[in-house]
């Protein structure tokens, strides 16, 4: 399989990872032969064994880990050594680690090709790399057992050394005979038993940290080598605009500029560094043709999408008469919900390096699909993708920005490398991202509940409406059905509490209003959560139940989302005395196959929405490093607290009105709240954890807010000011 071959059926079969779930099918363990061009090569003089394409021993002892996906805060750099290093008996002390280069042996098992993303990294190498380390152990076994002339049965393994009785040998030493040897097939090992694991369930701090807090750490901004220039490129103000002519004069006579040109997706200021290409485009006058697009406005968008929920849609799901069922209720509660467009904002903005010469591409980037970046880079260069050398650095956050399916920073830096004849690194601001890039988008719920006597549902409709983010992609065959993108109604078409409802239906609505929208953390999670948990204490509040109780009936039969929903209140002291002035509110939902329950403790002081707590309780299967689980669920929770308080993209004469931290505002330090998380023990298969704990916060947040004040808060960000205590539910 090539990189040309990824846009199969067969590769994108699995893509439904994307929207938290997946099917892990075969693993294949490849051969290290097929990457020896890929090794670095002062690596390579110190490595005398690699067993298979993820492992390489060295004779000083040192194991190296290759990873197959990217470490952009989400601990792979960690969790994945810890799949190869318990199975091998390692030395942890000497692991290190490096991403690997892009090529077909990388290629995830549920994506098809070489990507991170959909909370699926752990999960989908938790077989693969554990048996990649149990057969470099059992070649080192055998390498042992001709050494000490003793039987393979009477040696075991230990800390990075190989023991028959009395004699040691420790892996380094070993390395050379083991290389001679050949790989046994995976399908012959035997994995551990979970009771014997050492390393694999146990709290593990992060390989990674001491080379980011020593700044040794190479981001994509990092890069710097002799000869090589700084672009940075003028687009246009309105998505789909071009440049009808420009002027480069004032900009070509800016002290470091070396040149100015036109590329497909605007005009690119070559220059020696940054500060230079920034001023030479500043001095740049363009005239641009604004296109279809110019009009955009943010509050004829919001209109468009409620007017378009209040109508059926496209079916999602649906049983039973629904509208027959509402007229029977004893109850019936309404509610409208309303996400903003929101941008990824990672802490780094993207950047590529790119240096071309006839036969050979190298990129130095931080992309969560080398793939597609391999692919894109060949294109452009006419070259083949296995000419293209991906060195893939640490990300200064991702965030789904760096998982693009048309990878827009590779396409232009590509072009301006073509056209400057050297080594140029292309460079985004931040205002440029905020303003020019890709984002999650705009989402609007309307729902109608109705409730039986004793309170519980009987009738549900529900209608979304939003853009698509896989219509016009390459995944759009695999996953968007009838018409129907899962990405925008997971959570809901599959939610837990439809599970019972005898009649019901989820509709969907996906406008096109042209501009360019992507994956964010978490996904269709990350407005579906939002819905749903608010709207379920919407009913518990109009049955006259305790939301905790009321949930607890409704997912009677949904064990893992009980058990977290149970945990989380009980830590939390759900029912129990609260300082004056705060109030709790709880959410639980299940996304890329973990469970999350979070109860938030609020209160408002001088006007303003203030976090408290927030206690978390996760079930995400077996658990590889609780010290990373814990740190991604802080993570999630800080992540989806700033847009619930603070971030919105908005639109006005075609324009974004953000530009940077400033105006697009995450949230502060003196923000973060104190966050304590519970991990469930559990023998299920791995779940995600990069994702989920971004999509209860919100809810959990708004839900404290109305037991508070009585406010219900509908709409995000959250504006105290402009909203007004909820209307009862409808009788």
């Amino acid at each position: 399989m090539n990189a040309e071959t990824i846009n199969s059926r067969r590769q994108f079969l699995k893509a439904s990872a994307l929207v938290g779930g997946g099917l892990v099918i075969g693993f294949v363990v490849p051969a290290a032969k097929r990457l020896a061009f890929a090794q670095p090569a002062a690596a390579a003089a110190v490595a005398s064994f690699a067993p298979n394409a993820f492992l390489r021993i060295g004779n000083d002892d040192s194991v190296t880990v290759l990873l197959s996906h990217s470490e952009m805060g989400q601990g792979v750099w960690t969790a994945l050594p810890m799949l190869i290093a318990e199975e091998l008996d390692a030395d942890w002390s000497k692991i290190k680690v490096e991403h690997a280069p892009a090529a077909p042996d990388y290629f995830s098992p549920i994506f098809g090709m070489q990507g991170t993303g959909g909370s699926t990294s752990t999960a989908s190498e938790f077989d693969r790399y554990r048996q990649a380390g149990a057969a470099a152990r059992a070649m080192l076994v055998q390498a042992a057992a001709t050494r000490f002339n003793v039987p393979v049965s009477e040696i075991r393994t230990e800390n990075g050394e190989v023991i028959a009785g009395a004699q040691r040998v420790r892996y380094g030493a070993l390395a050379d005979d083991a290389g001679k040897l050949k790989a046994p097939d995976a399908t012959t090992l035997t994995l551990k038993d979970p009771k014997d694991w050492k390393i694999i369930g146990k709290p593990t701090k992060r390989l990674d940290s001491p080379e980011k807090i020593t700044g040794r750490a190479q981001f994509g901004m990092d890069v710097q080598f002799e000869g090589l220039l700084t672009a940075v490129v003028a687009r246009a103000p309105v998505f789909g605009g071009k440049v009808k002519s420009f002027d480069a004069t004032a900009a070509k006579a800016i002290a470091g500029v070396r040149n100015v040109v036109q590329i497909p997706t605007g005009v690119a200021v070559i220059a020696d560094h940054y500060w230079a290409a920034k001023l030479g485009r500043d001095a740049l006058k363009v005239e641009w043709d604004l296109g279809p697009n110019a009009a955009l406005d943010s509050a004829a968008l919001r209109k468009q999408f409620s007017e378009l929920a209040a109508t059926s849609g496209l079916p999602a799901v649906q049983t039973g008469d629904v509208v027959a069922a509402l007229s029977k209720a004893a109850k019936t509660v309404e509610a409208e919900y309303a996400l903003p467009y929101l941008a990824h904002a990672p802490m780094e903005p993207l950047n590529c390096t790119v240096k071309l010469s006839p036969d050979k591409c190298e990129l130095w980037i931080g992309t969560q699909f080398q793939t597609l970046e391999q692919k894109t880079a060949a294109e452009i260069a006419g070259l083949k993708p296995e000419q293209v050398f991906v060195h893939t650095t640490f990300l200064g956050g991702g965030f789904g920005r760096r998982a693009n399916p048309s990878p827009d920073i590779v396409f232009e830096a590509v072009h301006i490398a073509k056209a400057a004849n050297a080594p140029v690194k292309t460079v985004w601001s931040r205002e440029d991202d905020v303003r020019g890039g890709f984002y999650r988008p705009a989402f609007v719920h309307k729902a109608k509940v109705g409730l039986d006597a004793e309170g519980k549902p009987m009738a549900w409709q529900h209608v979304i409406a939003g853009q698509s983010i896989i219509a016009g992609t390459f995944f759009e065959p695999m996953m968007v059905k009838n018409g129907i993108d899962a990405t925008s109604t997971e959570g809901v078409a599959d939610s837990p509490y439809l599970a019972d409802v005898p009649a019901h239906r989820v509709g969907l609505h996906s406008p096109k209003p042209g501009i360019p929208v992507l994956w964010w953390r978490s996904v269709g999670h990350s407005h579906t959560a939002f819905a749903m948990e608010s709207l379920v204490d919407e009913l518990a509040h109009a049955a006259g139940k305790d939301p905790v109780e009321y949930r607890r009936g409704l997912l009677a039969k949904h064990a893992r989302h009980l058990g977290v929903l149970n945990l989380a209140a009980e830590k939390s002291g759900w029912g129990g005395p609260l300082e004056k002035g705060r109030a709790r509110g709880v959410a639980v939902h299940e996304s890329f196959g973990s469970f999350i329950a979070q109860v938030a403790e609020v209160s408002v002081e001088n006007g303003a929405i203030r976090v408290h707590r927030v206690v978390c309780a996760v079930d995400c299967g077996i658990a590889v490093n609780p010290a990373g689980i814990a740190a991604q669920m802080e993570s999630g929770i800080a992540f989806g607290l700033g847009a619930a308080l603070h971030s919105h993209i908005t639109f006005k004469d075609g324009r974004v009105q953000q530009s940077n931290y400033h105006d697009y505002q995450v949230l502060r330090m003196s923000e973060m709240p104190a966050v304590e998380v519970h991990i469930v023990p559990s023998t299920e298969k791995s779940g995600g954890v990069g994702e989920p704990g971004t999509a209860p916060i919100a809810p959990a947040v708004a839900n404290a807010l109305f037991a508070l004040n009585g406010q219900r808060l509908r709409e995000l960000p959250f504006q105290l000011a402009a909203q007004t205590p909820a209307k009862p539910a409808k009788a």
